[in-house]
């Protein structure tokens, strides 16, 4: 095991030293000697260029050269519906049937033994087993089947209970440690005469963890040496392959269970949506079928109840015209994998060194103090491939012992262009059991809000969740140290000791690690290609408003040219108000952001619709696919810069090297073809704004892209969050925002946070970031001169002149306020030191919402205008300012 880390916190331990000198060497590599691995990720995977992925276990990759020999089949071949009987369509089936050999070849077994059963995913394959096997019900003469499935299992496996439950058999959970000790103890119950079918289900992998169970206990459950549970009868074994599979050869000739599941994705990426039952044939004649599709029948009526199914396994179980193109895909891609990296046997040693040293690393990062960095959930020390698999979860832990939630490590991840899981992962059981997570709180965090995939990580401090990397075939060395890097940078740094900036970082890998070669100290690998930050899906873009009010009744807005002048207006004046301020709150800027994820339009009045300040987000850039842009995909959004004058009623858009364009502000709701897009999982109805602004969209960003604009018939109403009612009578309506109609922020806030980023730099350099560039970043709708920091947090309600708003609660922040919003450059400082100061949530500004409002007569925000707050009903009004301490305004 490697030492501890250097008293700095920022050295790695050397690759060669990370082993038990005792243990046998394993490979890294595939064996074509020095930078064979380099090479290889160069030219299969070019695209992962300054990129970490770390997310193998919920999908590996597919090779350029594997797609490439796909493709090329299709285009020299006709592929027809096997099913037909004309010359392609036999080809089809003949191609089909050769992907079956090679399929048993790959896992060791042959037609004699087992029979492929083709289905969407392993998923399907375990809802076909769980719906067709012969299940005895509990009845007065018979106690019926049982159903026992490990705890650690895959919520696939578990849903298969809800089948069992309908026809009255008994599924029993079974604790990982209840059979090793039922192993330990031997075999308890026998009776041969008893005929009993039941069924066990384990991973053999667990993807939690990457604890690989036994493969005996599949002979010893089906010989009766081993019982999940205490009844007699004949036991066969489901053994869920899928995540053990994508990285380790399984031979069932030696291990036979009679149900493998298995999706093809996780072994070499391509194609998605396409798995496979492997039964036995000794259990395939048992299982039974009702439904029967297209291609499964040798003869029926459709008069009389007259049914004959196909005499193959496969055909009877493969309702319709299978997905035969993927199919085909499938022997492309075992061909590249066996081509790349020589089998399975490479790929299993190959990945396991990764994580064995990447635990090593782990385990021995520590704080000044002595605690651990992280805290890793396993059950194997890492000792050896046939005991753990190239999969490490764990949490991140303050120098305190304090768990740091998994969302907030995954932001801060994204920053760095690392890829890795966060979650549960869809195995509630290992969750519940390696983060103690009792049944109780399982409930409770589900009526809190909670709910499987949501970035509620800590309820009450206590973890919901937990962080996950996994590694696959074409993972490196580099890969591993630019994690280790990111953790030792984030967690390790010293005030003054800044991590270095991703954009100037070095991409090239070391080629393979030797004891000879491997230096101790590996920098971070990142990139140029890692200026990929994204907008955030809870962030202060909070606010907008594709208002249907009529701009006619409204005075009209300086014309663009004044409107510029406006943007010039520095935010640092909003600092000067507050220095010794003892006047009353006022807002001291406003912005609107027309296009979503593009620049700041700044005003010093504006007219306020049902949806918010006026056209504030009523446009957004979108893909050729449809798929909504933000800066995390696409920094330079931030360089596009829209104005809008009132008078003229158009937008003008302007952005360097290019010339400005203009788009009306009216709809043409006769040349208007509303199309389907998503906001934040919400379904919007908007239109495209024409090809002459895609063409300039296209040309700025060197892709193709459309600017739409959400349609004033359509209404998004606002979901129940933050824990608030809506008041009666009112429902808030959103435009293309994330989450609410206005996002708040105090500038004393934006000082504190300003003074903690600049402070840092003990060697009096230039201040790293000024007053404006962080309020930019934030991208709020309305900024205060406050007189504490955070005080907003314990407000309720404000009004603003004769305008009264809710405040819904938080800002939850994410990578992009790591985006400089006049470069479209990124730097993780300022997430990292929200984080720290936050100490929990990252949480900046205040989602605010209209309590009331009426539209009958022009509505106006002005910088200027006197703020008034009430604060919640829990906070003592004696903390803060006696300025502040209001009744309820808004009576």
């Amino acid at each position: 095991m490697a030492g501890a880390v250097a008293e700095s916190g920022r050295e790695l331990p050397a690759f060669a030293g990370s082993r038990d000198p005792s243990a046998p060497r394993l490979a890294y590599g595939y064996g074509y000697g020095p930078g064979s691995l380099r090479e290889l990720r160069a030219r299969e995977f070019g695209r992962l260029a300054g990129t970490v992925y770390l997310d193998h276990a919920g999908a590996t990759l597919f090779s350029q050269s594997q797609l490439e020999s796909f493709t090329n089949d299709l285009m020299e071949n006709t592929y027809g519906n096997p099913h037909s009987q004309n010359i392609s369509s036999k080809l089809t089936y003949d191609t089909v049937e050769q992907v079956r050999y090679r399929i048993l070849a790959h896992f060791h077994t042959t037609a004699e033994d087992y029979t492929v059963i083709f289905t969407s995913g392993s998923t399907a394959a375990l809802k076909l087993v769980a719906e067709a096997f012969p299940w005895v019900s509990q009845g007065p003469e018979s106690s019926g089947s049982q159903f026992c499935y490990l705890t650690d299992s895959h919520t696939s496996v578990v849903g298969m209970r809800n089948v069992t439950m309908a026809i009255n058999v008994t599924s029993t959970p079974v604790r990982p440690e209840d059979l090793w000790s039922a192993e330990e103890r031997g075999a308890s119950v026998s009776d041969p005469d008893c005929q009993l079918p039941h069924l066990f289900c384990y991973p053999a992998q667990s993807n939690f963890s990457g604890v690989r169970y036994p493969l005996s206990w599949i002979e010893e459950v089906k010989s009766g040496r081993l019982h999940p549970v205490s009844t007699p009868g004949k036991w066969f074994v489901l053994l869920d392959a899928a995540s053990y599979v994508s990285t380790s050869p399984l031979d069932l000739s030696a291990h036979q269970a009679d149900f493998v599941p298995i999706s093809f994705y996780k072994i070499f990426g391509f194609p998605t949506g396409l798995g496979a039952l492997l039964v036995h044939n000794r259990a395939a004649p048992l299982l039974r079928k009702t439904y029967f599709g297209g291609g499964t029948a040798s003869a029926y009526l459709a008069g009389e109840d007259f049914y004959i199914p196909r005499p193959s396994v496969a055909q009877r179980f493969e309702d319709g015209t299978i997905s035969f193109l993927d199919v085909i895909a499938l022997k492309h891609g075992f061909d590249t994998l066996e081509r790349l990296t020589g089998g399975m046997e490479n790929i299993k040693q190959h990945t396991f060194t990764l994580a064995q040293y990447t635990y090593v690393a782990l385990s021995s990062l520590r704080y000044p103090n002595g605690a651990a960095v992280v805290r890793i959930y396993s059950d194997s020390e890492f000792s050896s491939p046939e005991v753990q698999g190239p999969i490490i979860n764990f949490n991140v832990l303050d120098d305190k012992g304090n768990i740091i939630g998994y969302s907030q490590v995954d932001k801060m991840a994204s920053l760095y262009n690392i890829h890795l899981r966060t979650g549960c992962f869809c195995n509630t059981g290992a969750c519940q059991r390696h983060l103690g997570i009792s049944n109780e709180m399982v409930r409770k965090n589900f009526q809190a809000g909670h709910v499987c995939g949501d970035n509620m990580d800590l309820i009450d401090g206590q973890p919901t969740g937990s962080v996950r990397i996994s590694f696959g075939y074409m993972s490196t060395l580099d890969d591993v140290q630019a994690f280790l890097r990111f953790i030792i940078d984030t967690r390790l740094h010293s005030s003054g000791d800044w991590p270095v900036s991703q954009t100037h970082a070095d991409t090239r890998e070391t080629g393979a690690p030797s004891a000879e070669s491997q230096a101790d100290v590996i920098p971070a690998v990142m990139g140029r290609h890692s200026l990929l930050p994204q907008e955030d899906a809870l962030t202060g873009s909070g606010v907008w408003n594709n208002s249907s009010t009529t701009v006619n009744a409204v005075p009209v807005a300086p014309p663009v040219c004044d409107v510029a002048r406006t943007q010039q207006i520095p935010s640092e004046k909003a600092a000067g108000v507050l220095q010794g301020a003892l006047g009353p709150l006022v807002v001291t800027n406003l912005y609107l952001y027309p296009i979503k994820s593009c620049a700041a339009f700044e005003v010093t009045r504006w007219p306020v619709g049902n949806q918010g300040l006026l056209y504030d987000r009523s446009w957004m850039v979108v893909n050729h696919n449809g798929v909504c842009l933000s800066q995390k995909q696409e920094p330079r959004l931030c360089l596009i810069q829209p104005f809008i004058d009132l008078q003229q009623r158009i937008m003008v858009i302007k952005a360097k090297g290019m010339e400005p364009i203009e788009v009306p502000l009216e709809e043409n709701s006769e040349q208007t073809q509303i199309r389907q897009s998503r906001v934040c999982a919400d379904r919007v109805n908007t239109y495209d704004c024409g090809e002459k602004i895609s063409s300039w969209l296209s040309t700025f960003f060197g892709r193709p892209c459309h600017l739409i604009r959400q349609s004033s018939n359509f209404q998004r109403n606002a979901k129940k969050k933050h824990g608030k009612d809506q008041l009666p009578g009112t429902m808030a309506t959103l435009s293309l925002v994330n989450e609410a109609q206005y996002l708040l922020i105090n500038t004393s806030s934006i000082l504190e946070l300003h003074q903690q980023l600049n402070t840092s730099d003990e060697n009096g350099k230039q201040e790293l970031f000024s007053v404006k560039d962080l309020s930019l970043r934030f991208r709020a709708n309305i900024i205060i001169n406050g007189k504490r920091a955070f005080e907003e947090e314990k407000w309720d309600e404000i009004s603003i002149g004769s305008l009264h708003f809710q405040v819904l609660g938080p800002c939850h922040r994410c990578q992009m306020i790591c985006i400089d919003q006049q470069t479209g450059q990124r730097n993780q400082h300022v997430f990292q030191k929200l984080s720290e100061s936050r100490e929990t949530k990252v949480n900046f500004g205040m989602y605010l919402m209209h309590t009331s409002l009426d539209l009958s007569s022009p509505c106006f925000l002005s910088v200027g205008t006197q703020v008034l707050p009430v604060l919640k009903q829990n906070v003592e009004g004696h903390d803060l300012p006696a300025s502040e301490k209001h009744q309820d305004v808004t009576s």
